[in-house]
């Protein structure tokens, strides 16, 4: 599939890797090409998703001599992706791809670039199969770190379950979900994995969006051990790496040891998922009463706190009767992107999501990703509706990605909402300086409709919530992709009010 822009490409091959649980390749020239698709490399950096990014490069007699957009890939990539590769000749190519999409499966997933001088690309390769990417190294926990998980938890009165993307990428839900019910424990999911555990089960308790509902506040000051399963315990998802108390003892199981390094856990087990709780399982004793008690009460407040009833909204466009409308209509075999920004918080908050891969989004709060995103959500998953919201500003961006799925003839459905300003920055703004300030802010947004029919989709402009509903009828009866343009009000950035933090 051809893009219009490298990080369209880049979007749209994370967004596949990640709902599809296959590494997806990328080709880009060298310079220009490399540096626009990075934003891509990045995101998958972030989000732990397999990618191969395949840069075409100078000739090797030119190398070093700042030819023609030439830059060290090595130097710029180094820092995100997991591995910068280059064949030595020809008869390396196969080795060194086979190579690649190892790299980007083994331990924790990620971007592995491969550079390829010109005049190795113009030589003649004999064919040659690639070695399976299933024969990449799998950490497994030792018996030693396993008792000492079993003698924690069996220790512990009110355990918590943080779940991350490797239960999805490993497709863990299932034993995590026996899991979890034999533990009576809750779970949370972190930022922007709200699909790695159905929303519906009595163990949920809600989704590590940029602030914690007080139920969820609640429930981590009572704890008195988290248990993160497959997350690498990121910045969002620890409020800034202030979330875990020091007194609260912390299993962390992960198959990477650098990830495990960083978070310091009183047990670090470097594991998949998937092997390390069908260990744990076994040896679970009686439950507590109050824990299952202490369960059942945070679940319940979590239904009232996603219920969009609770949607409240100043304009005439609520975004949570838009998720209620999509949710009774598409159903969970839906497919959900969201793009950075703080508008996305109303689909975190009041969808849910009960099926494994239906969500997609950057953990790196990239702009621009959903149009593209849904590009590849489409071809990991043809059968699916799938619908990606994303701001005025993120749309400006790669919006123009619209075109590759006219072309190709997918079905998407792309939710623009439109509040004429960078959302995030301009509620920050508003708290630390009074409601009248407004520094580089505020934008005048193009007709998104008009936009929309002129790259060859069907568009609607939908300005109340009672509108909302034909139009997202109509669009879910096109086959092929569509808009629809939501204009919103400045003072509905996020939902729960002005208390609610934006970055």
């Amino acid at each position: 599939v051809s893009t219009r822009h490298e990080s369209g490409a880049a979007f749209a091959a994370e967004a596949y890797a990640r709902l599809s649980g296959r590494p997806a390749a990328v080709f880009v020239s060298r310079g220009p090409g490399a540096t626009n698709a990075a934003i891509g490399v990045h995101t998958a950096r972030q989000s732990s998703t397999p990618l191969v990014l395949f840069i075409g490069h100078v000739r090797t007699r030119s190398k070093g001599r700042e030819a023609f957009q030439e830059i060290d890939h090595h130097r710029m990539f180094g820092p995100v992706a997991k591995a910068v590769m280059e064949p030595g000749s020809s008869a390396d190519i196969h080795t060194t791809t086979g190579r690649a999409v190892q790299e980007s499966l083994a331990g924790r997933p990620g971007p592995v670039v491969v550079v390829l001088p010109r005049d190795i690309t113009e030589s003649r390769v004999e064919d040659a199969a690639l070695a399976r990417a299933e024969a990449a190294n799998r950490p497994n926990a030792s018996e030693e770190s396993i008792q000492a998980a079993r003698d924690a938890i069996s220790a512990a009165q009110f355990p918590i379950i943080i779940a991350g993307e490797m239960v999805a990428h490993e497709g863990a839900e299932d034993v995590l979900v026996a899991y979890a019910h034999k533990l009576a424990a809750p779970v949370v999911s972190a930022y922007r994995q709200m699909d790695v555990f159905p929303n519906n089960h009595s163990s949920y308790v809600g989704h590590l969006d940029i602030n914690r509902a007080d139920f969820q506040r609640d429930a981590f000051t009572r704890a008195d051990l988290i248990l993160a399963i497959g997350t690498r315990l990121d910045g969002i998802t620890t409020e800034d790496y202030s979330l875990l108390r020091e007194d609260q003892r912390l299993v962390h199981i992960y198959p990477d040891m650098a990830v495990l390094q960083h978070a310091a856990a009183d047990l670090s087990i470097c594991s998949h998922v998937r092997p390390a709780l069908a260990r744990l399982i076994p040896e679970m004793e009686d439950i507590p009463a109050e824990r299952a008690s202490w369960r059942d009460a945070l679940h319940a407040a979590y239904l009232e706190h996603s219920s969009t009833s609770s949607g409240k909204a100043h304009g005439a466009m609520n975004l949570s009767t838009v998720v209620k409308v999509i949710a009774d209509t598409a159903g969970d075999q839906a497919i959900l992107l969201t793009d950075g920004g703080s508008f996305a918080r109303w689909v975190h908050r009041y969808y849910r999501f009960n099926k494994a891969r239906s969500f997609a989004g950057p953990v790196s709060g990239a702009m621009g990703y959903a149009v593209p995103g849904a590009i590849g959500a489409a071809l990991a998953q043809p059968q699916a509706p799938v619908i990606a919201f994303v701001g005025d500003g993120g749309f400006m961006m790669t919006g123009q990605e619209l075109t590759t799925a006219a072309r190709e003839g997918l079905k998407t459905i792309v939710i623009v909402c439109d509040n004429q300003a960078h959302g995030s920055i301009l509620y920050a703004q508003w708290q630390q300086y009074g409601n009248e300030s407004d520094y580089a802010t505020r934008m005048v947004s193009p007709d998104f409709a008009g936009l929309g029919r002129a790259y060859g989709v069907a568009a609607w402009r939908v300005e109340r919530s009672e509108e909302f509903p034909a139009a997202f009828e109509a669009a879910m009866n096109i086959d092929g992709p569509s808009l629809i343009h939501l204009i919103t009000d400045q003072r509905d950035i996020v939902p729960g009010g002005p208390q609610d933090d934006v970055v």
